[in-house]
């Protein structure tokens, strides 16, 4: 199977008609395309990887079955075998290791990506643009500040890819500022 960005994109978009989660999807794959380029490996797979982790949320948003719904509809479509894993991996519920580079990297991604973004809105210009690591570590530890993010899946995840927390938070914003105008993250006009 050849892997369309295009392709992938509208499957995520039939599945979500949120356009925040798409945008969660976009804000991965752009860090996960990162860190392909880091590690030397297919930037438009793992691009892709990123972008549909979550594709079934939407329609599947429980726990017994987000991840391993997406990855089924994955398997049926003809993706590789890395991706599906990846995709299925990311949900801790099936116990499934994450025992290949690109589904630690797509977990360590997941969570950290929506953190992210939260700083970038709550920030005057609502821009990736400055947005620092130690300013996403601070909103890290403030419990009631995006409550959603799981918190000890980014510890988890960080400590999975071997990284520095600190040095993943910059490492991630720096590839999400690749997809700032996508994300609605590039800042507004003064």
């Amino acid at each position: 199977m050849e892997l369309s960005y295009d392709d992938a994109l509208a499957l995520l978009r039939a599945h979500n008609h949120n356009e925040n989660l798409v945008k969660h999807g976009i804000a991965v794959g752009a860090a996960v395309r990162a860190y392909a380029r880091r590690y030397g490996e297919d930037e438009n797979k793992w691009r892709i990887t990123g972008l549909l982790h979550d594709v079934d949320y939407e329609e599947h948003p429980t726990i017994e079955e987000h991840g391993k719904v997406g990855a089924q509809w994955l398997r049926e479509l003809g993706y590789p075998d890395d991706v599906v894993h990846a995709v299925e991996a990311h949900n801790d519920y099936f116990g499934i290791p994450r025992d290949d580079q690109l589904s630690k990297v797509v977990f360590a991604c997941d969570e950290l990506a929506g953190l992210i973004t939260a700083a970038a809105l709550v920030r005057p210009d609502k821009s990736l643009a400055g947005l620092e690591a130690g300013s996403v570590r601070k909103k890290m530890k403030d419990k009631a500040f995006a409550r959603g993010v799981n918190r000890n899946d980014i510890i988890k995840g960080t400590e999975q890819l071997g990284v520095d927390l600190s040095e993943h938070i910059a490492f991630v914003i720096g590839g999400m500022r690749e997809e700032a105008e996508a994300l609605g993250l590039a800042g507004t006009s003064a």
